[in-house]
This record gives structure tokens, sequence and C-alpha cells, in this order.
């Protein structure tokens, strides 16, 4: 008997390492022992002792149940009313699904914004444009270049919508499909599921630091138009060559061109405004001194709020110096406002709105936050130098405002000089400068038969204008196949509202606070109204073009989105 009980050895409980974690205890009970072959069951499937409901078989509430007791059924199992035989019809509409199909003769920029503006599972399938290599697209590559261009784009002070067409186009052009470009105020991002199966790619960049050259713009979208045509072929190699190629080049005009053009859109704004030859010279040095101040402070690392500061004291110091003087033939208001005519942010405030009344509200508020900022600035140094002119008894006068300047020959010719100095400001390639001097021309003319002859409202009068340099703005840019900025933002610099903010900020000045916000708001509104009419301009010569639509009868989508519920 006290050899069959084996010894003390065999009798020794087992460490818990040579025990596995899922063997019950001693004592519980014993199961069979798993073989190896057995494999983990699904998660979705139904547990053991739980029986599935049939079709025939009785209802949770146990009527139909051959024993009476209830059966309990799988979460997962379709409703007792759903089946596949009895499923609802799916609704197709009288005339059938159109097939999408895009006409090519349209430009790039209509074909990929109607692309952007479909559903996912209505877009056609991409027709690659640029031969792929035998193993197929460089998926990570194409996302890699596609995502330069568009960093290029932002940076330049293109709008959102027309960043994200951009970064479509490169991707469809490669042979992309599944691809979803999205574009906020500082960050790209573009994401491609190869197949409904796949994991995604995505990637990412960050913009960094912003300029202005639209020289390098109207490059970028050469390259995209390259990129987009059947009839050049563009490798990635060759693609990645002209990027950089575009990157490195230099400005068309250097830094001391700058300079005698920003005095020049000074003294233009002036005599636009009233002053005559000697307040052009004024006003021109002083926005030239202002602009050295800025490139100081920002070779100093200062943050452009500040830069926006200093560059708007000395034409408001040389304006109060000339009325402390006494000095006779100039008028100080016209030197100042020619100064802040140089320095209101025309070309962010139209972006931000194009981009809010296209639906990126994230975008388009942080470029309004942008705006606002440096309009603060521009006002904290005007506002500090006239209230130390009113403090040494500077006797400013605000009703100049209402004297009225009827020189239309004369106004003329300084629209259009500001004009010409705003594009060598805004780094334009200089055959794209006579057609934006003649823009801006153009508008101002609407604008003074409208609010100085017919007596309208000068915001409305400012709306009408804003609306038809969009309209000749877009229009140009489908001729050249390229964007619409270079014809646009330098066009409206006659019509900011830089009066309007002078008076305004010398009302604070002189403790009038009532006057002085009042002449704020307008010049809020005409900014507004100036942003609204290039939009609407430019969404009103796309219906002269023609429509990018489908064969079967769609058409471009508008963006639809809340009304209300």
């Amino acid at each position: 008997m006290v050899a069959e009980q084996g010894g003390p050895e065999d009798q020794k409980p087992q460490s818990d390492e040579a025990r596995s974690a899922f063997v019950p205890p001693e004592g519980v009970g014993k199961s069979a022992t798993p073989s190896e072959d057995d494999h983990p069951t699904s998660e979705f499937a139904i547990p053991a002792g739980l029986t599935p409901e049939t079709p025939g078989a009785g209802s949770a509430s146990g009527s139909g149940s051959g024993s009476g007791s209830d059966t309990i059924g799988s979460a997962f199992a379709p409703p007792r009313t759903h089946g596949a035989k009895q499923s609802p019809p799916a609704f197709t509409p009288a005339h059938g699904i159109p097939m999408v199909q895009l006409t090519k003769e349209a430009p790039w920029q209509d074909r990929m914004r109607t692309m952007l503006r479909m559903p996912v599972a209505e877009r056609p399938a991409p027709e690659p444009v640029q031969k792929p290599d035998e193993a197929g697209p460089a998926v990570p590559r194409v996302l890699d270049l596609t995502l330069r261009i568009g960093e290029l784009l932002l940076a330049g002070g293109e709008g959102a919508e027309d960043v994200e067409a951009a970064m479509f186009a490169v991707t469809r052009s490669y042979g992309l499909d599944r691809c979803e470009p999205t574009v906020t105020f500082t960050l790209l991002s573009i994401s491609h599921q190869p197949s409904l199966i796949d994991d995604p790619v995505t990637a990412s960049r960050t913009v960094r630091r912003r300029g202005t050259d639209y020289t390098r713009l109207a490059a970028v979208f050469r390259l995209v138009d390259d990129i987009t045509t059947e009839d050049v072929e563009v490798s990635l190699e060759e693609a990645y060559r002209r990027l950089a190629e575009i990157r490195r080049n230099r400005h068309p005009y250097p830094g001391w061109v700058l300079t005698l053009a920003g005095g020049g859109l000074a003294g233009a704004a002036s005599v636009l405004v009233g002053g005559n030859a000697l307040v052009f010279v004024v006003a021109a040095a002083g926005a030239m001194l202002g602009d050295r101040l800025a490139w100081l402070f920002a070779g100093r690392g200062m943050p452009e709020f500040y830069q926006f500061v200093v560059a708007a004291m000395p034409p408001a110091a040389i304006g109060v110096a000339l009325t402390l003087t006494h000095s006779t033939g100039i008028r100080p208001s016209a030197v100042i406002t020619g100064g802040l005519f140089a320095l209101l942010p025309g070309r962010a405030l139209v972006a931000g709105v194009q981009d809010g009344l296209t639906g990126y509200y994230i975008t388009a508020a942080a470029r309004l936050l942008e705006v606002m900022y440096f309009f603060i600035a521009i006002v904290t140094g005007v506002l500090l130098v006239l209230y130390l002119g009113v403090q040494l008894g500077a006797q400013l006068n605000p009703e100049e405002r209402f004297v009225a300047h009827d020189r239309p020959v004369v106004q003329i010719l300084a629209s259009m000089a500001l004009c010409f100095a705003f594009a060598i400001l805004l780094q334009q390639e200089r055959s794209t400068v006579l057609a934006v001097t003649l823009n801006g021309g153009v508008a101002w003319v609407i604008y003074g038969a409208m609010a100085r002859t017919a007596g309208i409202s000068p915001v409305a009068a400012t709306a009408v204008a804003a609306g038809l340099v969009g309209l000749f703005g877009q229009l140009f840019s489908r001729y050249r196949y390229t964007s619409s900025l270079p014809f646009i933002t330098a066009a409206i610099g006659p019509l900011l509202p830089g009066s309007a903010t002078y008076f305004g900020l010398l009302g604070v000045a002189q403790n009038e606070l009532d006057r002085g916000l009042a002449s704020l708001s307008t010049a809020v509104a005409t900014a507004l109204a100036i942003a609204i009419g290039v939009n609407l301009g430019s969404e009103i010569s796309r219906l002269f073009m023609r429509v990018p639509g489908a064969v079967g009868g769609a058409n471009r989508r508008a963006a639809k989105r809340t009304r209300g519920f």
C-alpha cells in the first residue's frame, strides 16, 4: 500500500510557473485538455450553451416555442422583421444613376474642385495622366511631392480650397485613388487608402514660414498644370527637380526695389485722397522709413506684430510734425492715410473671407485672427503717435474727410500707380503687372462713378468694384492657367479703407469715441465688402465657363451644408 501511494516527491504540488494560467485549480473541476490544433473562436461566435433562434422558432416572449421557454438569440442576428428576401427595395431614380465623367476641356482647377465637392462614393476612378512605373505608383513619393506642392501654395497665400484642388490633381494624375487632402492654416495632411481592405497611408506637413512671392506661386501652378496635362510627361524625378528649382529661385525684385515700391504705393494713395505732388513725396518718405524699421525688427527676430507697430509710426509722426509746424500746402491727413494704405492686410483679409465662404471655417478663423492682430498693431502704432501729437497741441482736423476731391483723371492715374507699386511688393511676374494695373484702374472708375457721381453708398460701390476685380481676375487666371491672386490682390489696393481707418483712430485719440468707432465700423464694413465682392465675382465668372459636368446630367456641385436644421 505504501509503495502504491508513491514517495513524497510525487505528491509535491507544482509551482505556478509549471501550471498554465488557464488550467482550473484543483477541486474546482476538470475539463478536457484542448488539443494543439484548436484555435480561439471568433468574438462574434455564439457562446456555448446558447441556441440561435431559427426563423420558425418562438420569440423572446416564449410564444411559438415548443417547450414554452424563452429562446435567447445572438445580439448580432438580424431582427425577425428583416430578411434577405423580404427586405425593402432600394430607391433608384426614374432616370437612373448618372455616370460621372468629367470633361477634360475644363481647367484642372474646376475639375478638381468638382471632385472635392462630390461624395467619395460618386467620384470617378482616376485616369492616370503620368505613366507610373511597372510596379505601380510610388505611394510615399507621390504623397510627399503632393505635400511639398501644397506647402508652397499655402505659404504663398492661396486659399484652402485651391490648395486642396492642387493636391488632389497631383495624386490623381499619378494614379492614386481614394485620396483625401486636408488643409488648415498651418497643417497639411493627405490620406491614401490603396483598397478597401488595406490600411490607409497618411502623411502630413507643417507650414512654418509664410512669404509673399506670386512669381513662385505662378511657377507652382505651371508645374501642377503640366502634371495634369496628358501631352506633357512629368515623371516624379522631373517634378522633384522642378520643385527644387522653384524653391531655390531668388525673388524677382531686390529689397531696395520693394522699399521704393512701398513708398510709391503710399504716395499714390495720398494723391488718391486729395494730396498734391509735395504730399506724394512726404508720404513716400514716411512709408519707406517705416519699411526700413520693419526690416530692422525682422532681422532681430521680432514678431510680425511689432513690425507692423513700428512701420505705422513714421507716417503718423510726419503728419503730426507737419501739423505742429503749420506747414501750408500739405495735408497731414493725406500723408497718414497714404502710410496706412501700404500696411492694411488686404491680401490676408480676402483669403480669410474666401475660406469662410467656401466652408473652411478653421482656416478662415485663423486667417481672420491674423488680420485682426495686424490691424491692432497698426492701430497701436498710429494711436501712440496721434495721442502724443494731441498732447503736444497738434490741431488735427477730422472734418477733412468731408472735403470733395473731384479730380477724376488724376485719381485714375494715382489708382493705377498704386496697383503697379502693389504688384511689385507682391513679387509678381512682370507679364502680369500690366493686367493687374488695368484691372485696378477699372475698379476705381466703377467706384468713382457709383460713389462720387451717382451718390451710392461707398460700401455698396466698393462691393461692386471688388466684384468686377474678382470677375476679371478669375478670367485672366483661366486664360493664363495660373492662380487668380496675382490678378486680384493688387487691384483691390485703391479700394482699401485707409481714410476711414485714419479718421476713426483720430476720433479715438481725441476722445470722441462715438465718431471714432463709427468710422472704424465703416472701415470694417468696407473691408468685408471688398472680400465678399472679390469672392462673388470669382464665383460668377464660373457661370461663363464650360462646366466640368458629367455625362448623364450631373453638374458641378456647390458645397451643401446645414440650413438651420
